[in-house]
């Protein structure tokens, strides 16, 4: 009897066993199960809704939960998902979406004006700004929760449900805040109805546009730096007009660009939202504009500092970096109050030894070129963020793997006997190099993400620096350490010099070298540095940059054009 009892209750022990193994097991693969379904599915919706926003009028975004009450502007109920479109500003949920979007009119980009040229508000219903005005009554609007009072979508003017019958018959609108930087409707299709396109029509039709006409161009990098592209994209479209708004991962600034030759010659500015190296892409279509003959509707540009060094940013008085801690709408109050200055732009050849049936390399610079441990650490950083791209997607972390490879360098020594490898000349003279393991030439008085290199310590006599004098400033570095110090201001560069022409010559071996921050991997090669031509930018002198001293205010002074020239040749900073 004992032992029948003992095999009852292993049986019994065992199915305990195989009941929790199993309920276990359920509890595993269902909700996985679930996630797998959950994740086609919404793949799926995805695909179907991309398909759906192409074909719209509407320029819709799909959000999984809106940052502020919203209301559906079809059934008027309250959503927490939906879509939502980022010129007009009207808001559905997915059930809606179809019905919304054959219904509800976005705003018009190019449209016929009233018979006195004027332009009639645009309005749309609910969803106001937070803390927005009524403009007849002076209260605040959408305080309600429900969808109420309404907000033209040109001049952003707010007004109450029961108010808006007191505005007068002859009121129109007036574009709001920014007028002198929006592209009217009315003026792009008369425009279109022009049978002879020539400037001085175009000149003619500005006329009624307002004598401080200069609309804008903004051209966003939606993959710089922190990724903030897309956000701005939506803001700016909210305010301007959406012809004026162009993503370059979907658009190339040259093709951007050809809305300037349907404006006034002279009167548009282009905002830049990116890194140096989407602004010298943006200078580089500049320059293709002229080869086309089309100087006279050359832009002037602005920058907003989206990427990881910008350096040419607080060369200009715009920051080290932009991260929404200003609205849009004072980014464009910027570009109202910035000064016009020309800035030195040049070519950089490259002549690999021993090709000599092969055309040298050509490229544009705008910043600095190097060859030596900061070209390293740049190699390094480009190589791995080709490979893992998702991986950099904030400021901080790309400047951290900077870091790191910059403590690599130090340990390492790759380019070290630099000097012996290199022949360096300014303005045809050859300079003896000290032992150095990097040589950078610098148009700008930024480097490496903030550092005023020519400066250094400030503790020595040094020629002032400029961006329109066509002289480049050359520096020698001892190594990585060495760079670090120069960044916190612990240690001076080795100043070379001067000058208007630079060429170096690397004898021996492979060496990592830049320009602007793209670098690569170069043989013995003879580099070659000259003046190309300048470019109009826009310089916002009462912008403080990174550091808090009063220095600031003077490097900022010191790189605009206004001021004192620096000496000329190739000796007048000798180390």
């Amino acid at each position: 009897m004992s032992m029948e009892g003992d095999e009852g209750n292993r049986d019994q022990s065992s199915r305990e066993e195989w009941t929790l193994l199993f309920w276990t097991s359920l509890a595993v693969v269902v909700p996985v199960i679930i996630t797998l379904w959950c994740s086609v599915q919404r793949s799926k919706r995805k695909i179907h809704m991309k398909d759906f926003f192409r074909k719209s009028k509407h320029g819709w975004h799909c959000t999984d939960l809106f940052n502020k009450p919203t209301y559906c502007c079809v059934c008027q109920q309250h959503i927490l998902q939906g879509a939502f479109c980022d010129c007009c500003g009207v808001c559905a949920d997915e059930t809606c979406l179809r019905r919304a979007d054959r219904s509800l009119v976005c705003k018009e980009i190019m449209a016929p004006s009233q018979a006195d040229g004027t332009l009639e508000h645009r309005w749309v219903r609910g969803n106001v700004p937070l803390c927005s005005v009524c403009v007849v009554c002076k209260e605040q609007c959408g305080n309600q929760p429900k969808l109420c009072d309404f907000r033209c979508v040109w001049c952003q003017t707010m007004v109450h449900d029961d108010c808006k019958a007191s505005l007068s018959d002859g009121e129109r609108c007036e574009l709001g805040e920014f007028r002198s930087l929006i592209i009217p409707p009315h003026y792009l299709h008369h425009v279109n109805k022009l049978r002879r396109r020539h400037p001085d029509e175009y000149s003619k039709l500005a006329s009624a546009c307002g004598s401080s006409w200069t609309p804008v161009l903004v051209l966003a990098n939606t993959r710089s730096g922190n990724n903030m592209g897309e956000a701005l994209l939506g803001e700016f479209r909210t305010i301007l007009n959406p012809v004026q708004v162009f993503d370059l991962s979907e658009l190339p600034p040259s093709k951007a660009l050809q809305l300037c030759t349907l404006l006034p010659p002279g009167s548009v500015r282009v905002l830049v939202c990116g890194g140096d190296g989407t602004v010298g892409w943006v200078l580089d279509a500049i320059d293709t504009m002229k080869l086309k003959g089309q100087d006279q509707f050359i832009p002037r540009v602005m920058i907003l500092p989206l990427g990881t060094g910008n350096d040419l940013s607080n060369s200009l008085g715009w920051g080290s970096g932009y991260a929404g801690e200003i609205p849009v709408e004072q980014v464009l109050r910027n570009v109202l109050e910035a000064e016009v200055v020309k800035m030195d732009r040049w070519k950089v050849q490259v002549a690999s030894k021993g090709l000599y049936f092969r055309k040298p390399k050509v490229l544009s610079m705008n910043n600095y070129f190097s060859v030596g441990p900061d070209a390293l650490m740049a190699l390094n950083f480009h190589t791995h963020r080709e490979k893992t791209p998702s991986f950099f997607s904030s400021r901080i972390i790309n400047k951290a793997v900077y870091f790191m490879y910059g403590t690599k360098d130090c340990l390492v020594q790759e380019c070290k006997d630099l000097d012996k490898r290199i022949e360096l000349e300014l303005d045809g003279e050859r300079v003896a190099l000290p032992s150095l393991e990097g040589i950078i030439v610098c148009n700008i008085g930024y480097w490496g993400g903030g550092c005023r290199l020519w400066e250094g310590m400030g503790d020595e006599p040094y020629p002032p620096t400029r961006l329109d004098d066509g002289l480049l400033e050359v520096v020698g570095v001892f190594g990585s350490f060495h760079c670090a110090q120069i960044q916190v201001k612990m240690a001076n560069p080795v100043r070379l010099g001067q000058a208007h022409t630079v060429r170096l010559v690397l004898k021996t071996s492979r060496m990592p070298m830049q320009v602007d921050g793209e670098p690569w991997a170069q043989g013995p090669c003879t580099i070659t540095i000259t003046h190309k031509t300048q470019a109009f930018m826009l310089y916002h002198s009462a912008e403080q940059t990174d550091d808090d001293d009063e220095s600031s205010t003077s490097e900022a002074e010191s790189s605009a054009p206004h001021d004192s020239p620096k000496p000329a040749g190739p000796a007048s900073a000798r180390a």
